[in-house]
């Protein structure tokens, strides 16, 4: 699996630590040295089947800066998709993908549902 991280992150700590506790295995990737591009992002989203939206970082500070919370609505998926490509900061977090499924964020019953 892939974990898709920002290490300052609180809620990304916990997720590593809860990956850890169970054992499973993940490469770790640091979301500002190697941001997801447009085309993984696209990949990601279809096996979520989650909104686009959620994977915006939608309380960043990137996210309000931009006002992205009104200009969303207007943007067509890929234009959505490119901008998540610009700035990992603007990307949800954490991310864990597998062959067959895209988890963003960490709640911690969806994780158990999915991965246990």
């Amino acid at each position: 699996m892939l974990f898709v991280n920002y290490p300052k992150c609180s809620t990304c700590r916990k997720a590593k630590k809860w990956l850890d506790e169970h054992d499973i295995e993940y490469e770790s990737r640091h979301i500002i040295d190697e941001n997801p591009a447009s085309e993984e992002l696209r990949e990601w989203w279809e096996i979520s089947d989650l909104p686009l939206k959620r994977f915006f970082n939608t309380s960043g500070m990137k996210y309000r800066e931009l006002k992205l919370k009104d200009k969303l609505a207007d943007m067509s998926e890929d234009e959505q998709l490119k901008l998540l490509a610009t700035d990992g900061m603007l990307v949800k977090r954490p991310i864990l993908v597998g062959d067959d499924v895209v988890l963003v964020g960490f709640k911690i019953k969806e994780w158990e549902e999915k991965l246990l």
